[in-house]
């Protein structure tokens, strides 16, 4: 009794220590939680091996200010080559595991040997109120601590960059290493700013840091269409890149790749090749790690997923800036959007968004200094390669005309279908020529994303269906705001008062959310619940509702709750209507919180005409 309890303590031990191990070198890149090894180690493959049946339960899940050591599934890096003949439920040995019991066979090494060789390392400098705690359980583990936090010890704290508001081109940025720096303090106070954690392990090519800018068409609001041009263009850095420390945060043309300001460093190289220079195509820098081994296709659909979230999050305001200036009912202009997508590319190949520009530069030349003093502009070759491609292409997918002549097209094929007479076949192809102006043109450079890939990102889409709501009941055209009457008259008419949420508990939710997020807005010119207060008014109301069910589910069953009762509603109007026409007597229009029309958007029209397209630049900042 007392050999099988510790061999299945020392198997239960060994085997929490394979896992941690396997698991540590995920949490380092990622979040620089769990280390692979202990400081200055060299770095070792970790053994794979599979749990074995009957193993003592996980350790407790982590709580708020815990340290970074969270259960996670085993990520899939390349720790060890994979072994096939390890099937679930055999030893490494090609033979079956009993239940309690650990294989005895070893490679000369005992378990005991195994680990005092490969001591797990935890990271402590992140835990804050669980840091004793964490000691404790650490040696209780006899695991190891490592990369202790010390006063005055720069190397572990996090980079900030300050971008200011309303900025463009790389003016104002600075870098900060603490975030009480002197000048954070006195440029929040007259210009406000966005401060974010700077990356410190980005890709590098030719020991440079670059990002990417792509050019994003969102084509129509409802039905949302996303369009992401094929290529795009990639800008360095002109100094080898450094990870950030005291002594070179103010070096620019290390750490900013703006174009506007690396174009006046003596290191900035002016090319006509798209693959040289410090300007190049997104497209050659592919090729480029193509031929290393990179598998593109994998960049390519993370950049996609990171694109068409970042728009599904843009949606819903930019539907409510929509209907203010597009009256509901009427087809509109045909308008657009063309966002710029700044990424950067992390040293694993992970794309992260940098910022989205709602009014990125299209300029296809360059200032090239002749003489001091003296400037030129000079054609860029890789801005026209790409920047005509994009407005081109877009233009061709915008125009009112195109499916006009398409229909054209078909009528004039039909007759000369008919004839088959081989004589014709010249005059024919002469006349498809003289049809389709788009003939002699390349293949369009713009790929669409969504709907094609709705399916993937659908569930995503709840805020942009709570928007739908919002804007039924806005009531007055040209507003942004919900009133006390329109919220009242949404409960009413999906049918959400009850015994437990009487009409006055809902005069009083809407009086504090409302009050409490016009107080954090800078613009007080309309009173009423903006969008984002009905958002939290409506997650309170889910869970007062499904309080049995997760949070994403009682947000969802909500929405369909209400979409439901309204969609009855809508049938019953349609209904009175019909026999009110017949019988000579106008509709019951109810209400007139109830009778305003659904703010549909016309289908084709997307979201931006002048207004909307500044509007949208305020909010910009909010996905820096």
């Amino acid at each position: 009794m007392q050999r099988g309890s510790s061999e299945r303590e020392l198997a239960a031990r060994w085997e929490a220590e394979a896992v941690a191990v396997a698991e540590a070198p995920a949490a380092a890149a990622e979040q620089g939680g769990v280390d692979s090894g202990a400081a200055g180690e060299p770095e070792r493959k970790a053994p794979e091996e599979q749990p074995r049946e009957g193993a003592p339960a996980q350790p407790r899940a982590a709580e708020e200010g815990d340290a970074r050591v969270v259960p996670r599934p085993p990520p899939t890096l390349p720790l060890a080559k994979p072994q096939p003949a390890r099937a679930r439920g055999l030893c490494p040995h090609r033979k079956p595991r009993s239940k309690g019991r650990g294989c005895r066979r070893s490679s000369g090494r005992s378990a005991d040997e195994y680990c005092s060789q490969r001591p797990v390392t935890v990271d402590s400098s992140k835990a804050r109120t669980s840091l004793d705690a964490l000691k404790i359980s650490i040696r209780q583990l006899k695991w190891k601590e490592v990369r202790m936090v010390k006063d005055g010890d720069p190397s572990w704290k996090p980079t900030f960059i300050v971008k200011p508001d309303s900025g463009c081109q790389g003016d104002g940025i600075y870098l900060i290493k603490d975030p009480s720096d002197i000048r954070l303090a006195g440029t929040l106070q007259s210009r406000p700013a966005v401060v974010q954690e700077y990356i410190c392990k980005p890709l590098l090519i030719d020991k440079l840091k670059f990002d990417i800018r792509l050019y994003v068409l969102l084509k129509s609001l409802d039905p949302l269409e996303i369009y992401i041009a094929k290529d795009g263009l990639s800008r360095f850095c002109t100094e080898p890149y450094q990870e950030p420390n005291p002594k070179n945060l103010h070096h620019i043309f290390m750490h900013l790749t703006n174009y506007s300001l690396n174009i006046h460093s003596g290191n900035f190289v002016h090319s006509d090749s798209t693959s040289t220079g410090s300007k190049r195509t997104f497209s050659s820098i592919l090729c480029r790690l193509s031929s290393k081994g990179v598998d593109i296709k994998k960049v390519w659909s993370d950049i996609i997923s990171l694109v068409i979230k970042t728009v599904i999050a843009l949606t819903p305001e930019l539907k409510v800036f929509y209907q203010s200036d597009i009256p509901a009912g009427r087809p509109g202009p045909t308008c657009f959007q063309i966002l710029g997508f700044d990424i950067l590319l992390m040293k694993n190949l992970k794309p992260i968004l940098l910022e989205v520009n709602a009014n990125p530069s299209m300029r296809i030349e360059h200032e090239q200094e002749l003489s001091p003093g003296v400037f030129e502009n000079v054609p860029s070759l890789v801005d026209e390669e790409v920047k005509v491609a994009v407005i081109r292409d877009t233009l061709r997918l915008m125009d009112p005309l195109k499916n006009k002549r398409e229909n054209q097209s078909q009528q004039l094929k039909q007759p000369l279908a008919a004839k088959e007479d081989p004589s014709d076949s010249e005059p024919a192809n002469a006349s498809d020529s003289n049809c389709n102006p788009e003939a002699h043109l390349p293949s369009i450079c713009l790929k669409q994303v969504f709907p094609k890939y709705a399916k993937q990102f659908n569930y995503l889409r709840l805020v942009d269906r709570m928007a739908n709501l919002f804007i039924r009941f806005l009531g007055i055209k040209g507003t942004m705001k919900l009133g006390p009457t329109g919220f009242r008259t949404f409960i009413r008419n999906c049918k959400l008062s009850s015994s437990s949420l009487s009409m006055a508990a809902v005069d009083i939710l809407y009086i504090d959310i409302t009050r409490r997020w016009n107080s954090m807005t800078l613009d007080q010119r309309d009173s009423g619940m903006c969008l984002q207060a009905f958002v939290e008014a409506f997650f309170y109301l889910a869970q007062r509702k499904f309080k049995m069910l997760p949070l994403h589910e009682q947000v969802a069953s909500l929405i369909d709750l209400c979409e439901y009762h309204l969609s009855l509603l809508d049938e019953k109007r349609l209904v009175c209507g019909r026999s009110g026409t017949s019988g000579g007597r106008p509709p019951d229009s109810g209400t007139p919180q109830e009778a305003a029309p659904s703010a549909q958007l016309a289908e084709g029209n997307p979201p931006s005409c002048t207004n909307s397209a500044h509007k949208f630049s305020h909010s910009r900042h909010a996905l820096s």
